[in-house]
């Protein structure tokens, strides 16, 4: 674990508690305890903040003689009192007290947490800080092993919320509807009973799903069925706020606070105070204005531009998107530690095309408005025509539920007498292609190529599929009834898919 090329703003930490066995060197140097251990293999830390439960006198001088060292950095000294070492409510408080007068987490430290000195308590601390309030990498240290590195791959608060908010029933149960969500098929119904656990609970939420599937709809249920409705609930696009206006848009600006600022702005966070703001699109949100919001989530307040006078907030955070954010955090497009913090309790929205019956339902549904929204009180209702049902049932609507809305109504516009054909329908799809077409409805007059028809019909249900067992290559291939992923692979390099690449399916 040698150090490696770091930008020069970026600092690596090296943090924990001094143990008995450290000590235990001060009095024989020909011993090396789990911390001079690090130190001396690593070679890879700008400062070492170190913790003690000890005197103050033993701290300090195990931080004289571990500063002999040749290897070792500037040592900064914490001196904490403990009830118990197994204490861990105790250790807990005192750690995080710790850390956040360290100003931590901070885009300019990577932290290391060393989970050796100290006691098994002190240990399972670090851990669980590790993988929420602040993410660090985790090391041991040991005579027969040396130094080696942690591998806890778990984020804590993603495995394990639902599980918790599924055992806890109190202040649940009056948190029931979804208004305006429709639908009945299991993937959805799963995401409903998620959001109605998580809205309970005043905590950060990430929606996930392709555009068009109803993310605002579900932030909006969330904030209705929450202990904060009745307060404001804003909404923001963050891909539609400029790079240069952002932190302005969220956090507000005083007067003068740079060119064009002739009045002072309260900023979204302040709009929806004491109710929910959604982010929408926050993969989109510039890396600047990430470090702000990390540090409004942590701190609970907003300094605005040109101000040095921070503002509490008590604001509900919903974010969205359809990227993949494991993908832009690995690509340095998105903050690993602020990914951590939204993505608390998270929902995951499946496709149009994968809720099966449902789309009959939403199809109805949209009729029906769109015959309030576009008539003038007193047209027959139109019907859909069956060829033109069928065209609809047969399309992947990859725009999703926006998609289709916005279809119906152009199709209910630009239709005439009373019902909605198959050729108002095609007129109205954005893009009218073959894949539009009834797969049993191909005119026979032009020729057919059958094997691309087949082909047609086994990507359109691989597509399904994979979007209904959310990537998961096992449940796909049991969905489509393949013996082995393996075999669902050589389907979809026969096909070319490019759309369900195998690198982006996971195992399970």
């Amino acid at each position: 674990m040698k150090k490696t090329e770091q930008s020069a703003s970026k600092q690596s930490w090296l943090v924990c508690w001094i143990g008995n066995t450290d000590l235990k060197c001060v009095q024989d140097e020909a011993t090396t305890g789990p911390i001079a251990m690090a130190i001396e293999e690593a070679a890879a830390y700008d400062r070492v903040l170190l913790l003690s439960d000890y005197t103050e006198q033993e701290g300090r001088d195990y931080q004289v003689w571990l500063e002999k060292l040749e290897s070792c950095p500037p040592v900064e000294l914490r001196t904490v009192e403990l009830a118990s070492p197994i204490d861990y409510t105790g250790i807990f408080e005192q750690v995080c007290q710790v850390l956040e007068a360290e100003r931590l987490p901070r885009p300019d430290v990577s932290l290391t947490f060393h989970l050796s000195p100290g006691t098994p308590a002190m240990a399972a601390i670090w851990i669980i800080l590790a993988k929420t309030r602040f993410p660090a990498s985790l090391i041991q240290t040991s005579l027969r092993q040396g130094l080696t590195a942690v591998h806890f791959p778990v984020e804590l608060s993603s495995a394990f919320l639902i599980d918790f908010m599924q055992q806890t029933s109190s202040g649940v149960d009056r948190f029931t509807g979804h208004t305006g969500i429709i639908g009945k098929c299991e993937a959805l119904e799963r995401q409903k009973q998620r959001a109605q656990r998580v809205a309970a609970f005043d905590v950060p939420v990430l929606v996930l799903g392709e555009t068009g599937t109803g993310k605002e709809l579900f932030a909006k249920s969330i904030h209705e069925q929450s202990a904060r409705k009745g307060k404001p609930f804003v909404a923001v696009n963050c891909g539609a706020i400029s790079v240069e206006m952002a932190n302005s848009e969220l956090f507000g600006h005083v007067k003068g606070a740079f060119t064009g600022a002739v009045e002072s702005r309260d900023g979204h966070f302040r709009e929806a105070a004491g109710g929910t703001l959604f982010l929408d699109e926050i993969g989109d949100l510039p890396l600047d204005a990430q470090v702000r919001l990390l540090r409004v989530l942590q701190e609970k307040e907003i300094t605005p531009l040109g101000s040095s006078k921070a503002v509490k907030v008590d604001v509900r955070i919903i974010a969205a998107t359809h990227r993949n954010l494991a993908k832009d955090v690995q690509a340095g497009r998105f903050r690993e530690d602020l990914h951590h913090r939204i993505a608390v309790g998270i929902l995951n929205l499946p496709p149009l095309r994968a809720r099966g019956a449902d789309l009959e339902l939403l199809i109805d549904h949209f009729l029906d408005k769109a015959h309030v929204e576009c008539s003038l009180g007193h047209e027959v209702r139109r019907t859909l025509t069956d060829d033109a049902r069928q065209m609809l049932l047969g399309y992947t609507w990859p725009g999703n539920i926006r998609e289709l809305s916005h279809t119906l109504v152009r199709a209910y516009l630009w239709g005439k007498g009373t019902t909605v054909t198959k050729e108002d329908i095609r007129e109205a799809l954005m893009e009218a292609t073959e894949e539009a077409l009834p797969i049993l409805g191909r005119p026979l007059h032009d020729g057919i190529e059958l094997k691309s028809i087949l082909n047609e019909v086994s990507a359109h249900y691989i597509n399904r599929a994979v979007g209904q067992a959310r990537g998961r290559k096992r449940e796909t291939a049991r969905l489509l009834g393949f013996a082995s992923h393996q075999t669902l692979g050589n389907w979809i390099r026969r096909l070319g898919l490019k759309s369900v690449p195998e690198d982006d399916l996971e195992d399970g």
